[in-house]
């Protein structure tokens, strides 16, 4: 197998040092360079000892962009707003991208702009942007320049909805979406909020990921489903490590059993690698996904209220596993290379 080469912009965040672990896997890819603003100069096993052994690469300043060696594929793990300066120049020299931000996620530029409060630089590529859930946009992944990678709390919520949607069996106006994720979906900068003493033995409302992926969500399941859904999106931290459970209310337009709403479910991802849909009455928790790019789902239903239940974790399925599974549709790979590690008990 001939060997693609690929680059990380910001490689010591939690999601490009996850990512890094997927593709040093990767029978079919080789890591060329990668940067870091904080670590520029050491090796990125003295950042992650656990690397050792593994990948001796230089984590490299952003400032020498100009001179970082052509590569068929570049993930960008910049934050929201930075990226898109980097992720434009890389499309101007003819580069595909996949981009972790979400500063090609909206197809509204006005909308984006709103919501995270700056200026979209490269709205040229907003049109090309594919959304990065294979499950749902895997045809035009295949052949998309850039992917713009999903929020990860958007990705159980679409995941636990769009099948109901689908159908028409729910009110549009109804869904409520109650989540909560591990403290690394916060990233890896030091904050307050985040600070040990702060979150241990606490939960708290996430409002900026409300402020954001609630938009998100609805703007995707509308291009996904054609209904306009209105979603009640209220997410939370909670003091672990990682993994996110999803707990989706739904009024059904009629009464429906567990069993016939659970066999939607079942049909729309029958041939899905990394869905996992629950027999009736059992429901997934975090455990059952962590360290793995599989998303859970369990169904039950009381009259005419449907409720989801969605696991994944959320850096891996909701951010670097994702990413990866993305790449492999982009570079011909089989959609699950270095992606078939099952998870970690307990």
């Amino acid at each position: 197998m001939t060997k693609k080469s690929v680059g990380i912009l910001g490689a010591t965040g939690y999601t490009g040092a996850e990512l890094l672990r997927i593709l040093i896997g990767h029978p079919g890819v080789s890591v060329e360079w990668l940067t870091s603003e904080k670590f520029a100069g050491l090796k990125i096993s003295d950042v992650f000892h656990g690397l050792r052994g593994f990948c001796e690469l230089e984590c490299r300043s952003i400032s020498s962009f100009k001179t970082l060696p052509a590569v068929d594929l570049v993930f960008s793990c910049l934050p929201h707003g930075t990226a898109m300066h980097f992720t434009g120049r890389l499309l101007d020299e003819g580069a595909r991208v996949i981009d972790f931000s979400a500063d090609f996620r909206f197809k509204d530029a006005a909308l984006y702009e709103s919501l995270y409060r700056a200026k979209h630089r490269h709205p040229q590529y907003i049109d090309d942007a594919v959304y990065g859930i294979p499950e749902i946009f895997r045809d035009d992944i295949r052949g998309a320049r850039l992917v713009a990678n999903p929020g990860c709390y958007a990705t159980g919520v679409i995941l636990g909805v769009l099948p109901l949607l689908r159908e028409g069996l729910v009110d549009e106006t109804s869904i409520i979406a109650d989540a909560k994720s591990g403290e690394s979906g916060a990233g890896r900068a030091p904050s307050l909020d985040h600070h040990f003493p702060e979150s241990n033995e606490n939960a708290s409302l996430n409002p900026g990921a409300a402020s954001h992926q609630g938009p998100e969500i609805e703007e995707v399941l509308y291009s996904a489903s054609g209904r306009a859904a209105v979603i009640t999106f209220v997410p939370h931290n909670i003091p672990v490590n990682r993994g996110i459970l999803t707990t989706i209310y739904t009024r059904l337009k009629s009464k429906a059993g567990t069993a016939s709403v659970l066999k939607i479910f079942e049909d729309f991802y029958r041939d899905e690698p990394f869905v996992r849909v629950c027999s009736e009455g059992k429901l997934p928790d975090i455990k059952d996904t962590r360290y793995t790019n599989s998303c859970s789902i369990g169904v039950t239903t009381n009259g005419d209220v449907a409720l989801t239940v969605v696991s994944l974790d959320n850096l891996v399925k909701g951010a670097s596993g994702q990413a990866v599974q993305n790449m492999n549709l982009m570079l011909g790979f089989p959609e699950a290379e270095a992606l078939g590690f099952q998870g970690m008990f307990p």
